[in-house]
């Protein structure tokens, strides 16, 4: 499916067929809900177009015959959800050190534990920070329509390759179950050549192979560094973020992912009852905008974040704050979403005991 045309589609379901654009040649996964569409989709579609496609054993067995493919130079990925996703987190580890140009797809349900499948963001930390050992970064894109779930999809692809870095599309229930009207066209990147890595038989070359450790302290040292100089590079030339109406603004609702929808909202409800509000949203979770939103605090902004969990993103924006202006939390964790009039109430509430402070 490559089509101008908009057509209305199933978030899991666009996310599956932008991969197939993207030339994923491999799908590798195992069924949890909220996110089984994608693997159930790809299950008839990779097999339509001879690709490979297998029903893994296990997330851990996914995940790492995602590494295995990769490592040969084609495009592969898996998807999965929460509880599962934590399961995946040591070869995400392997697959940083590896330089190893993994896709992930994870489209959250709500936790801890085994949790359920309401719409929830509590999988940032897991996704941003990495529950896997040592020093090591991914780079992380979070849909907020159908539409990005096809264009960060394409996107999450490029910048794999590119950098040879893992990548999560973290998308939640919500995305993954909405139907909207949505437009794919052709994987808009370039491909990036790895002819010079790929594990591709060692026939007519010397033969290489591929690390994720070496075996000198010196020599691991410098690849950590190495890694992070990389990260350093993708933070610079990567970093995406939107905002609306920040230049007047008194304070500045954040969310990341579906919430956006809703403080977008919000922003034009208390524009008209006479509160400067703004909108800012980070696209990249990983590399986090800490130096927009710091240029923002130094201007006076305040902000108020929106998210459906205890406040993950939350200590990001106070640190890139660094004390520079006030940020409010306004949360509710386990897939509620919270609607346009909470966030209202609870800005308005924030700006009242703003002023009755300042008076």
């Amino acid at each position: 499916m490559e089509n101008s045309e908009k057509v209305l589609i199933k978030g899991n379901y666009a996310i599956a067929q932008a991969a197939v654009n993207a030339g994923c040649q491999c799908y590798f996964g195992y069924p949890i809900t909220p996110q089984t569409e994608i693997g159930e989709y790809l299950s008839g579609k990779m097999q339509e177009l001879g690709r490979g496609y297998v029903c893994a054993e296990s997330e851990l067995g996914a995940i790492n015959m995602v590494m295995g493919a990769v490592a040969t130079g084609v495009k592969a990925m898996t998807s999965s959800s929460s509880c599962a996703v934590a399961l995946m987190q040591e070869a995400l580890s392997y697959a940083a050190s590896d330089e190893l140009p993994v896709v992930l797809v994870n489209v959250m349900r709500t936790g801890p534990g085994l949790g359920y499948i309401y719409p929830a963001q509590g999988d940032y930390n897991q996704a941003v920070t990495g529950g896997g050992n040592g020093d090591y970064k991914v780079i992380v894109l979070a849909p907020s329509t159908v539409q990005e779930c096809i264009d960060l999809t394409y996107r999450a692809f490029y910048l794999a390759q590119k950098y040879r870095n893992p990548t999560i599309l973290l998308a939640d229930g919500l995305l993954g179950q909405m139907m909207e009207p949505a437009s794919f066209g052709k994987y808009p990147y370039t491909e990036i050549d790895n002819s010079s890595w790929a594990l591709t038989g060692a026939k007519g070359r010397e033969a290489r192979a591929i690390y994720s450790c070496a075996r000198e302290e010196k020599a691991q040292i410098q690849h950590i560094k190495d890694l992070f100089k990389k990260f350093e590079v993708i933070t610079q030339n990567e970093t995406t973020y939107e905002e609306f109406n920040t230049s007047d603004a008194d304070i500045i609702l954040t969310a990341f992912g579906s919430m956006t929808r809703n403080i977008k909202a919000a922003m034009k409800v208390l524009r008209n009852k006479g509160i400067k509000a703004g909108c800012f949203r980070p696209v990249t979770l990983s590399p986090f905008p800490y130096k927009r939103i710091s240029e923002l605090a130094q201007k006076g902004k305040d902000f108020a974040v929106v998210e459906m969990n205890m406040g993950q993103m939350f200590k990001d924006i106070k640190y890139a704050i660094n004390g520079k202006s006030k940020a409010y939390l306004i949360n509710r964790p386990c897939g509620e979403w919270l609607s346009v009039e909470e966030i209202v109430s609870g800005i308005e509430k924030i700006m009242e005991k703003n002023y009755a402070a300042s008076v």
